[in-house]
């Protein structure tokens, strides 16, 4: 077992198959336009696949694919298809926003994929498209569904919440996860990348949302025991499903993060709010070096110490206060979710 610096296992791999996207989601990619990956830097399938087996043998048997849009990079199927296929590998999961889900998630279901998350952060039409700049709401719903009836599951939908937003809609949002039985993630709404303008005032709390499901529907929190799960599971008492929160900023998880990411263009980060990563390309062009690839992977997470969830908080209950902007991050579009 591959540990890092405070005995945290390697077992989860976040896959970015590339960094664009057809929405403009406000807490994410805010900006109209950005300086794109040139294509010929973005690694193949075969690439990813070369990586993704090195990191298997090292004790990975999850794998989520994310981006961007997953969904925008041609073929996905294909790649879905030779992850499947590693030893090892045992939970081939994706994040999308769903909105071409709908001819794609048979064919990625056929090819290996057993689960997927949605991002959807409201329900109503005219915020969905203020808060995606672009996207519609009627696609997303119809991916989720086809999503379901394809045998995906559990169906996820993340929702983060923010203040004047859309915290008004927390318990419309967990009615219609009970509904349709999709399993809804809330999460805090976290300072990712350098550009999203976060701010603290802007947080709606673990216990703020928690306390807004309770009103509505009585719940307890899950006894199962949680791992390395970053969500927070609650059930509702009626046996009508269950909902998690996701709460980096207010109780960070890092002590049990086994998460490592690897960007569209080769590098592995190690944390969610990296500045930099390690470059993996090298041992992959022009004449790949899988024994040298498998050292550098265990060498950086030898190495990894990253708990900035945890200084984050600790900054925040200082007098000081936490200023974001001193703490220059990978855009979203770079890291991948």
């Amino acid at each position: 077992m591959l540990l890092d610096r405070f005995s945290r296992p390697l077992a989860d791999l976040r896959i970015s198959v590339t960094d664009r996207c057809n929405f403009r989601c406000t807490y994410c990619m805010p900006l109209d336009e950005y300086p794109w990956i040139e294509r010929s830097e973005i690694l193949s399938f075969e690439e990813i696949e070369r990586v993704a087996r090195s990191f298997a043998e090292h004790g990975v048997h999850k794998i989520r694919l994310t981006g961007g849009e997953p969904l925008v990079r041609k073929d996905l199927a294909r790649l879905v298809g030779m992850l499947a296929a590693i030893p090892g590998v045992d939970d081939l999961a994706m994040t999308t926003n769903a909105s071409r889900l709908t001819e794609m998630a048979k064919p990625l279901r056929d090819a290996g994929l057993r689960r997927i998350t949605v991002s959807l952060d409201t329900l109503r039409p005219d915020r969905f498209r203020a808060i995606t700049k672009r996207g519609d709401l009627e696609p997303v719903l119809a991916g989720l569904f086809a999503a379901k009836k394809a045998g995906l599951g559990p169906v996820k939908i993340n929702a983060v919440i923010e203040r004047n937003v859309n915290d008004d809609e927390i318990v419309e949002l967990a009615q219609f996860g009970r509904q349709n039985g999709f399993q809804l993630r809330f999460i805090e709404f976290m300072d990712v990348g350098n550009v999203n303008r976060w701010r603290s005032e802007k947080l709606v709390a673990k216990a703020d949302i928690v306390a807004a499901v309770a009103s509505a529907f009585p719940l307890q929190a899950s006894a199962a025991e949680r791992g390395s799960t970053p969500a927070a599971t609650y059930e509702y008492l009626d046996g009508q499903g269950s909902f998690g929160v996701i709460a980096s900023v207010t109780e960070p998880f890092c002590g049990a993060c086994s998460r490592a990411r690897l960007t569209a263009d080769g590098r592995l980060v190690t944390c969610l709010f990296s500045d930099a990563g390690e470059d993996l390309r090298p041992l992959l062009r022009p004449a790949p070096d899988d024994d040298r690839l498998s050292r550098r992977i265990a060498e950086v997470w030898g190495a990894r110490e990253d708990r900035y969830s945890e200084q984050r908080l600790t900054a925040l209950e200082s007098p000081d206060g936490y200023d974001p902007a001193s703490n220059r991050k990978l855009e979203m579009i770079r890291l991948g979710g």
